[in-house]
């Protein structure tokens, strides 16, 4: 880990940064890859099926064709719940993706929902987050599968979410270069100034409206992945056993647009190299050594032909000239505080920073 490129990234005297003592100290809370977890896991799904025992479904989940949640949905399957599932089909899915999708759910007979946001608008509001340079281009990704979540959770009665995010490969995640998805005042700032068609044809998702339907609907987010001991070549090798699951090359590239912005925007943009937090999670739960990650992190971040392909979809999907896209990518990077800020964000930001100085809220 290094500050160059995070200004949220300090070191303490050893060397030692704030991210991996901090996941260090927090991983005694959350991960139980032990006898511990095993009980709190049969505890989990016993209540998910008493609660829901009257309803279609036990609980929700969101399947981006990614590790994690498919392999959460393959072990939700074998723990017999009852789950509708939810993709977000934006266009940018790779064909390896489209395929372990099919697999998986032609094997496990879970109900599979495609969301399909309009494309001409969520293709310009993704053309909008590139030329006002902010980092997190996914926000229009992560704000509309969310919107659609609480949705379907009202629509059929569901108040459990369940996720993949998990310890095991997310214990660090850098909180410099990025803003939350679900700053809606932040998201029509940047497409005020940066949009070039509108986007009233899209669902999104204020914060008030995400914390509002969450506390209306009385949803609870569980991370069963912490239960276990949760390993990423095992789980690989049973989704491949299981259903002839094919791994997409690393994490989060199962899909073009956010294999871009992970591996050539953030890079060229913001001068981050987004392996370091994983990599970094890696060592913290034991699946790989410091030595082991730091050979890895020596070879080539992407393969260059595999790139210049995706790029070429992008800007064909997005209608950005050749001129555009080099003209965004060497103007100087911005940062969503350089558009508006909604006022939950702000309160959320002032209510951290008297934290910090020492006042009890």
């Amino acid at each position: 880990m290094d500050n160059s490129s995070d200004d949220k990234i300090s070191f303490d005297t050893n060397g030692f940064c704030n991210y991996c003592t901090s996941a260090l100290e927090y991983k005694k809370q959350v991960y139980f890859p032990n006898e511990e977890g095993k009980q709190k896991l049969v505890a989990l799904i016993d209540k998910l099926k008493t609660e829901s025992k009257d309803k279609e479904y036990d609980c929700l989940m969101g399947v981006s064709g990614g590790l994690d949640s498919s392999y959460l949905l393959y072990l939700g399957y074998k723990w017999g719940l009852r789950i509708l599932a939810l993709h977000l089909d934006d266009g940018f899915d790779t064909d390896t993706s489209k395929k372990n999708i099919k697999k998986l759910f032609d094997a496990t007979k879970l109900d599979l929902i495609n969301i399909r946001p309009d494309s001409e608008q969520f293709n310009a509001l993704t053309k909008a987050y590139m030329k006002a340079g902010v980092p997190n281009l996914a926000v229009p990704q992560d704000n509309i599968i969310f919107a659609e979540i609480y949705k379907y959770a009202k629509k059929n009665g569901i108040s459990c979410f369940l996720s993949g995010s998990n310890f095991s490969l997310e214990s660090i995640l850098q909180k410099g270069n990025t803003h939350a998805a679900f700053d809606l005042t932040n998201i029509k700032d940047i497409h005020e100034k940066n949009g070039e068609k509108p986007i009233d044809k899209l669902t999104l998702l204020s914060d008030f409206q995400r914390i509002k339907n969450s506390k209306l609907l009385k949803i609870k987010t569980l991370r069963p992945l912490n239960y276990i001991d949760y390993n990423r070549d095992r789980a690989l090798k049973e989704l491949s056993v299981f259903c002839g699951f094919e791994y997409y090359g690393d994490k989060h590239l199962e899909n073009i647009l956010t294999a871009f912005i992970l591996l050539y925007w953030f890079p060229n943009k913001f001068g981050v190299d987004i392996r370091t937090s994983h990599l970094s999670s890696m060592i913290i739960s034991g699946q790989l050594s410091r030595e082991e990650a730091l050979e890895t992190y020596e070879k080539p971040m992407y393969d260059e032909q595999m790139m210049n392909k995706y790029i070429e979809i992008i800007k064909y999907q997005l209608h950005i000239s050749d001129g555009e896209f080099s003209e965004i990518m060497s103007s100087p990077p911005k940062q969503h505080t350089d558009y508006k800020i909604g006022a939950y964000v702000k309160h959320y930001e002032i209510i951290k920073f008297l934290k910090k100085l020492g006042f009890s809220i």
